[in-house]
This record gives C-alpha cells, sequence and structure tokens, in this order.
C-alpha cells in the first residue's frame, strides 16, 4: 500500500514495495496517532480525483504529499512532513537546513528516478505499460472485477 491521507496532508507513493518494514512501523505508530491514511495506489480501485488528480505515472515517479489546504509537496519534504505526524520529526529535521536539504534533495531526485532499477524491477515505462495492458484487458472482460 502507498501513503495517503493524513489529517494535516496526504502522502501517495508505492513505497510498500521500496520498504515493507517503514511501512509497518508507520502504521504501528499511526496507530497511536490515527494522523495517516494508508492507500494502495496500484489497487484498482484507487482514483485520481480526491487525491488532488496525481495518477500513478505522476506518483511513481516521486513521493508527493498533500497538505489539508490542498497544497502538494514532493520529495524529501513529504517525508519530512509523514514522520512529523507520528512524532518522528526528528529523523528528517535536519533536511529543513542548508546545505543538507540541498544535498538530500538531490540524492532522493536520483533515488527517485533510478528506484526501480535499483531494486531489480523493470523501468516505469514497462511497469506502465503492463499496467495499460491490464486495463484494456479489464474493460473487455469482467475477470478483473473478480
Amino acid at each position: 500500500m502507498s501513503f495517503l491521507i493524513l489529517h494535516t496532508l496526504s502522502i501517495i507513493h508505492p513505497f510498500h514495495i521500496q520498504n515493507p518494514n517503514l511501512v509497518n512501523m508507520l502504521r504501528e505508530r499511526n496507530k497511536q496517532y490515527g494522523t495517516i491514511k494508508f492507500v494502495d495506489i496500484s489497487s484498482d480501485e484507487y482514483s485520481p480525483k480526491g487525491n488532488q488528480d496525481l495518477d500513478y505515472k505522476t506518483v511513481m515517479g516521486r513521493i508527493h504529499a498533500i497538505l489539508s489546504d490542498g497544497t502538494a509537496v514532493t520529495d524529501v519534504e513529504a517525508f519530512r512532513r509523514l514522520y512529523e505526524a507520528v512524532d518522528l520529526g526528528w529523523v528528517y529535521a535536519i533536511t529543513k537546513y542548508e546545505p543538507f536539504a540541498t544535498i538530500v534533495d538531490a540524492l532522493y531526485g536520483v533515488w527517485a528516478k533510478y528506484r526501480l532499477q535499483i531494486t531489480g524491477r523493470p523501468p516505469l515505462e514497462e511497469v506502465l505499460e503492463v499496467r495499460k495492458k491490464k486495463g484494456e484487458a479489464c474493460n473487455d472482460s469482467k475477470i478483473c472485477k473478480m
């Protein structure tokens, strides 16, 4: 599952595939705070409507956080907001300050761009093509509704 709504922000990202232990830790912490709603963007039921029109391709590209006022933030700031929501803000606190902010954002940008290949998965274009073919097959059949 990917993150989606916090009381103060929404987080969307296919993070569970990369680090399920981290997601499990956040889920456990969230039991105490109740600030994160986890949504599976890979689900057939996921809709960009209600999620700031963030489509699958965009969200697969990098993490997004949607603040309660509708403002979207990305990259390390999104992680920082997520951790703050479960009282772990100190983990990313240093990323608010220069030169750390610039360095960490640049590193995350490289990670976001190549994370699928680095973790042994197909490139995003291939993932999108498979997803498109699945959607076309599902449009022609009720099998996908099972």
